[in-house]
């Protein structure tokens, strides 16, 4: 495998990903720059939204969008900073909400089967086997 071929399996994953997260009750699209910012949020905390967009490469305008998302979803909370009240502050929220719960209960197994265009169960098995040993190596919270 070549780094083309691992960045376009990392864009594979990344939509199969995305089909497999709920959207009910959940308007418009966005999903993905919502997770980018989450993850960012994940990683470093106490951030404004301009240094989430700096470490992203999103507009300010799409982090400001996904961090309003994820403040109505109890995933996050925002502080204004002791230091410069002018700024709010972005963290992961201490008590997981019942959105955040939701998304952790749903599993890929249907939007995995759409990608690989089969019900087969045992290959289903071998490829989420697979990634969860990805997810084990070089997941969040690995480093």
């Amino acid at each position: 495998m070549n780094g083309v071929e691992l960045f376009l399996l990392g864009r594979t994953l990344m939509k199969i990903g995305e089909d497999a997260l709920p959207t009910d009750g959940i308007e418009g699209g966005g999903h993905r720059a919502v997770m980018v910012v989450a993850s960012d949020v994940l990683e470093n905390t106490d951030s404004t939204v301009g240094e989430i967009a700096g470490r992203t490469g999103l507009p300010q305008s799409a982090v400001s969008a996904a961090v309003a998302r994820l403040r109505e979803a109890g995933s996050i909370v925002t502080t204004v900073d002791p230091a410069d009240r002018r700024r709010t502050l972005i963290r992961k929220a201490d008590k997981i909400s019942d959105r955040v719960a939701e998304v952790r209960a749903t599993t890929i197994d249907a939007a995995l089967a759409q990608a690989l265009g089969n019900d087969d169960s045992k290959v289903a098995g071998e490829v989420t086997a697979a990634l969860e040993t990805l997810a084990r190596h070089l997941g969040q919270g690995h480093r």
